[in-house]
């Protein structure tokens, strides 16, 4: 099964006992998430530092790790998705991963609850990620 992850998920991925890193170990998925996470993954990198409590070397080495784990596609892949996305995304910062979702036809794994407002996309937050892995 496919599960598109949201930036925020990925965030996670870097705290020590990160069940987000856990579920991401789970070879029972294909975890996919828009090239455009990484760049906030790197824009945000010494906050996550920061609040991981990891140094830039870890910060490297869990990222190496990240890039294993999730596939991370180009835009160009799934911008005909776009413009639907847009109409349906709750939140015009998420609409590259309802374009990304509508693309591969699979879930979005995300905390944000208002994304759950719409109705074309299912969007599982992490304890009912949990919940699913059983």
């Amino acid at each position: 099964m496919k599960i598109i992850v949201d930036s925020n998920i990925l965030f996670s991925f870097f705290w020590r006992q990160s069940v987000v890193k856990r579920i991401l170990f789970l070879e029972a998925f294909t975890f996919l998430s828009p090239a455009y996470a990484l760049k906030e993954i790197n824009k945000y990198q010494d906050e996550i530092e920061q609040k991981a409590k990891i140094t830039h070397w870890q910060f490297d080495e869990q990222l190496k790790i990240l890039k294993e784990l999730v596939v991370f596609v180009d835009d160009d892949e799934y911008n005909k998705n776009y413009k639907e996305a847009l109409e349906i995304s709750p939140d015009s910062n998420d609409v590259d991963f309802f374009a990304l979702s509508l693309h591969e036809n699979a879930p979005l794994w995300s905390n944000y609850g208002d994304l759950k407002k719409q109705n074309a996309i299912k969007v599982f937050s992490t304890k009912e990620m949990i919940e699913l892995v059983g």
